[in-house]
């Protein structure tokens, strides 16, 4: 089978990576204009390039008949991710701002009835009912307003419940000049990197696990990107810490 097709679609999505992310218009308008270009190809180039998402959501410990949200669902490929752990999912909202993006988590929901997809702002949106477990994939470093959403998140859930995030990283102890390239280079597209936002992860749910890793970057040998997987519990109650420091 020829790789030419795949060649030229990566070539598309490279060239909007290249070009960046608009700087006019609201959020969500430049999240529209940038990924609206790239929607179809999104998930076969960013596969390649978004770590630790199965980690993340195997250490979130899914419980039997959870509510689950996703802000910054993207196109939905969460759905396949937990696979068969969907069967035990009671109901599951997924939001984001870009309709691009939603149109193809629609068509991912389609058949699963327990899957409510919303065009929504992750900074203030709230479920009908509390959340069993609340889950953010590389969308933190996107929105804005990231501290809202860390507390939003952490408001929707119910006392115990827990929350994953996956996203880049800027590491604390990682070297200055190294740290500023790739801050420069992920903000061209609307990424920004940041140390504070594990911090306040970490401040905000005591009880927690997190690893801190480097992953591979699509056509550039030799580059790793830093990343991190978080999960915490929401520290009402006296928690269950098997496994959590």
């Amino acid at each position: 089978m020829s790789l030419a097709p795949d060649l030229a679609a990566d070539a598309r999505v490279l060239w909007r990576l290249l070009r960046g992310q608009p700087k006019q218009g609201s959020h969500a308008e430049r999240l529209q204009a940038f990924y609206a270009p790239q929607a179809e190809r999104y998930d076969a180039f960013r596969a390649r390039l978004l770590h630790g998402r199965e980690e993340m959501l195997e250490q979130l410990a899914i419980p039997p008949a959870a509510r689950i949200v996703e802000l910054g669902c993207g196109t939905g490929s969460s759905l396949e991710i937990l696979g068969e752990r969907m069967q035990k999912i009671a109901h599951f909202d997924q939001i984001d701002l870009c309709p691009a993006l939603l149109t193809m988590a629609r068509r991912r929901a389609a058949g699963l009835p327990q899957v409510h997809v919303h065009e929504a702002d992750a900074t203030y949106w709230q479920p009908e009912l509390p959340a069993d477990c609340v889950f953010i994939s590389y969308a933190l470093t996107m929105i804005p307003d990231w501290r809202a959403v860390i507390a939003n998140a952490c408001e929707m859930l119910v006392p115990g419940g827990r929350i994953g995030v996956v996203d880049f990283h800027l590491p604390e102890d990682g070297n200055r000049l190294a740290n500023a390239l790739w801050q420069k280079w992920f903000a061209h597209d609307g990424v920004h990197l940041s140390a504070d936002h594990l911090t306040l992860l970490r401040q905000t749910f005591p009880h927690h696990q997190f690893a801190r890793q480097r992953a591979a970057v699509p056509y550039l040998p030799g580059l790793l990107a830093p990343y991190y997987w978080f999960v915490g519990t929401r520290p009402d109650l006296p928690l269950q810490t098997d496994g959590m420091r």
